[in-house]
């Protein structure tokens, strides 16, 4: 009988000992093969015990920290997998698994911020001087970066910034499934799209996420964090004789592949609904009532409104500061907008934000009322407010900027039924296609749309452009259903960082005097 035995060794340095030993039991031979080799400082850290590996990083990044001179010093550290699909049409342009390690050190002098980020742990210490250097170069003023709100509270005047080590929502995910698994879903979806009448092609477009954030700072916080995410657009484009409409479709979720899968009948749904706009009329342009769907209206609140409550915006636009004046009424008493990461079970739900911030709840609109704006701990000091969680980077490669996480409008007392019941002529908007949005005007194409008459959902009609004044818009809602739905596709892109995972919603929300652009 042969026995052999496979074995690494790694102590401190970077450098591992790979050792294979046989021996062979009927002959008293033995031979031993001792290879030393390197390996990626975050990977052999990732193969040590928890409570040992815990220590050591902890102990190896505020080492890094001691002894500079600087207001405020993190370390971020990402370590991420994740498998991507896309078709277009009939073929698949793009298969394939990735895996990247990095991190990042931000600096903060006198108001001047550096930034540096490294794909190696080996020259940490020499990362964080060259932040601390850069931050020198540009400082100006003395910033104090303001605490999160649960650390200005007279009850927890002892307590330090977090500490924790348990790095939530890692457990199985969407990318340890096989890849030709996903690919034999997605190829039945492909089919139904491609299979039905006047159908021209397809877009079809896959990614998993699972990744583990590491923060570390001056202060003495050390989070360790786990994020899954998952998202998956399909588009049917259908085209007769020189026209094309599209319809899509997009999901999304905290890693739950069940959402993806049995979609078979929402796929002949958008098919059918691509080819059925070939033949719809346009709506006459003008000015209506119009009802939002779920979707639609948590678009717009996310991108007409959500955006213009980001502080960064705000603090560096003197239009803007006069225009989000905190006290100045938005709408009427039914009216509750609000953005957290505290919301839980979405894709933009987190326990900390990427400053080590505790997720909130935070009532941009209360009653009518502008309460409050989205902040990171910088902008927070410098507008005199309380950090609200919202600093957020897509990876290690960017700072974290101020961003929206579950952006939605609060649930009234309607039903859908006596939303529409009163309208003589209007328009029903649902889905959404795209749209632009420039300070407080805004415009948005619906994804599908109808006529209502009388009080009924009648004829499809082409999908609709709607266009306003974002607070003009606020102010003309009249009616909230009971209905809050939240959607969790697609991702949301601000200075060069998208998708960032997000969700928004709504419940069927109505506005007067809308205008609908048409023929």
């Amino acid at each position: 009988m042969t026995i052999f035995s496979l074995s690494l060794y790694r102590e401190s340095s970077p450098m591992a000992i790979f050792s294979l030993s046989l021996y062979r039991e009927s002959s008293p031979q033995f031979a031993c093969l001792i290879i030393p080799f390197t390996l990626p400082e975050f990977l052999c850290y990732n193969w040590l015990p928890d409570d040992y590996r815990v220590r050591n990083m902890k102990d190896r990044l505020f080492s890094a920290l001691k002894g500079q001179k600087a207001d405020y010093i993190e370390v971020r550290l990402d370590e991420s997998k994740s498998s991507r699909l896309v078709y277009r049409g009939e073929r698949l342009e793009e298969a394939g698994r990735t895996a990247s390690t990095g991190g990042c050190v931000r600096a903060l002098v006198r108001g001047g911020w550096g930034f540096v980020s490294f794909n190696s742990l080996d020259r940490l210490a020499e990362n964080v001087s060259l932040a601390v250097n850069q931050a020198q170069l540009v400082s100006s003023a003395y910033l104090h970066l303001n605490p999160p709100a649960v650390f200005c509270l007279p009850e927890h005047a002892e307590q330090k910034l977090p500490v924790d080590t348990n790095p939530h929502d890692l457990a199985a995910s969407p990318i340890e499934l096989n890849l030709s698994a996903k690919k034999n879903i997605l190829d039945e979806y492909n089919r139904i799209i491609l299979g039905t009448k006047d159908i021209q092609t397809t877009s079809i477009g896959y990614a998993d996420t699972k990744k583990k954030v590491t923060l570390a700072t001056s202060e003495g916080t050390y989070i360790e964090q786990g994020r899954i995410d998952l998202n998956l657009r399909l588009s049917a484009i259908a085209s007769k004789d020189g026209d094309v409409q599209q319809v899509g479709l997009s999901i999304g979720s905290k890693g739950d592949f069940a959402t993806v899968e049995n979609l078979h009948e929402k796929v002949h749904d958008i098919a059918r609904r691509a080819v059925a706009l070939l033949y719809a009329p346009n709506v006459k342009g003008g000015t209506y009532t119009v009802v939002l769907d779920p979707v639609l209206a948590g678009v717009f609140v996310h991108e007409a409104f959500g955006h213009l409550s980001e502080a960064d915006h705000i603090y560096e636009n003197p239009q803007m500061r006069q225009l989000m004046v905190l006290g100045r009424s938005f709408g009427g008493k039914h009216l509750n907008i609000v953005d957290g990461a505290a919301v839980p079970g979405y894709r933009g739900s987190f326990k900390y934000d990427d400053e080590g911030t505790p997720a909130t709840k935070t009532y941009l609109i209360k009653e009518g009322v502008l309460t409050s704006r989205l902040h990171s701990r910088e902008t927070a000091a410098k507008m005199g407010e309380t950090p609200t969680g919202n600093a957020r980077a897509i990876n290690y490669t960017h700072p974290p900027i101020v961003r929206m996480t579950n952006t939605f409008i609060e649930p009234g007392s309607n039903g859908f039924e006596e939303m529409i019941g009163g309208i003589d002529e209007g328009v029903y908007a649902k889905d959404w296609y795209g749209g632009t949005t420039s300070l407080e005007m805004f415009t948005f194409s619906a994804g599908e749309a109808y006529m209502i008459r009388d009080g009924k959902i009648t004829e499809m009609i082409r999908p609709v452009v709607l266009t306003g004044n974002v607070f003009t818009t606020l102010g003309n809602i009249d009616a909230i259903g009971n209905d809050l739905d939240m959607n969790q596709g697609g991702g949301c892109g601000k200075a060069g960082q998208s998708p960032l995972p997000v969700s928004n919603g709504s419940p069927h929300i109505r506005i007067r005097n809308c205008l609908v652009g048409g023929k």
